[in-house]
C-alpha cells in the first residue's frame, strides 16, 4: 500500500505515520529524512541539496523529485510506502505519479488529516520538549520532564506567530493538493482534532486495513 499523508504542520501526521509503521510494517519516508540521509551520505544529490540548504533556500522541485526516486528505489520501499512531506506541490504530486508508474506501485490513497488553523495554533503553543530525551509533551508537564526529569523547553518554531507563518505558507502552497487528489479520487480525510488512538482507528477504517 502506498500512500501519500496530508495535512498543516502539527496536524499529527508524524503520529499517526508511527502508528502505521509500527502495525503495518510500512516505510515511512519524509522529505526531511531523505535530505539529511542524502547529505550524510554525501551522495551527489545529496552534496547538490546541501548548498541550497546552507544557504538558507528551499530545495527546488527537481532535485527533491530527483531524491524521492533515488529513494524509491530501495528495497525496502517495496512493500509499501508513506510519504511524509512530499509532495508538497501539484508540480510534485504529478512527478510521484509518473515515479510510482514507473515503478508499477501506483498510489492507493492521498490521506488527510484535519485539524482547524486555530487548534492547530494552540496544539502547538503549548507543546514543550525536554532538551535531555527529546520526550515531546505539553505545558501540563510543567517545566520538568516526565521521563526522563530533564528541563522542558519551548522549541522556537512553536510560538506563534512562527506557527501562524507556517500554516499561512501550508494552505498557499500545499493546500491544493487537496483538491488534486479529490480531483483523482483518493482523497480520504480524517477529522485530526481527537485523541490519537481514535484517530488511528478511523485512519485503519478508511484504508481498509
Amino acid at each position: 500500500m502506498n500512500i501519500v499523508l496530508l495535512g498543516a504542520p502539527g496536524a499529527g501526521k508524524g503520529t499517526q505515520a508511527a502508528k502505521l509503521v509500527e502495525q503495518y510494517k510500512l516505510c515511512h519516508i519524509s522529505t526531511g529524512d531523505i535530505l539529511r540521509e542524502a547529505v550524510k551520505n554525501q551522495t551527489e544529490l545529496g552534496v547538490k541539496a546541501k548548498g541550497f540548504m546552507d544557504a538558507g533556500e528551499l530545495v527546488p522541485d527537481d532535485l527533491i523529485i530527483d531524491l524521492m526516486k533515488e529513494r524509491m528505489e530501495q528495497p525496502d520501499t517495496s512493500e509499501g510506502v508513506i510519504l511524509d512531506g512530499f509532495p508538497r506541490t501539484t508540480t510534485q504530486a504529478v512527478a510521484l505519479d509518473s515515479m510510482l508508474s514507473e515503478l508499477g506501485r501506483p498510489l492507493d490513497s492521498a490521506l488527510l488529516i484535519d485539524v482547524e488553523n486555530e487548534a492547530i495554533v494552540k496544539r502547538l503553543t503549548s507543546r514543550r520538549m525536554c532538551r535531555e530525551c527529546g520526550y515531546i509533551g505539553s505545558t501540563k508537564d510543567g517545566s520538568t520532564c516526565p521521563k526522563c526529569g530533564g528541563e522542558m523547553f519551548q522549541r522556537d518554531d512553536d510560538n506563534e506567530e512562527t506557527v501562524r507563518n507556517r500554516l499561512d505558507v501550508y494552505d498557499k502552497s500545499t493546500a491544493p493538493l487537496i483538491d488534486y487528489y479529490r480531483g483523482k479520487d483518493l482523497l480520504l480525510s480524517i477529522d485530526g482534532d481527537r485523541d490519537p488512538d481514535v484517530v488511528f482507528a478511523d485512519v485503519v477504517a478508511s484504508l481498509g486495513l
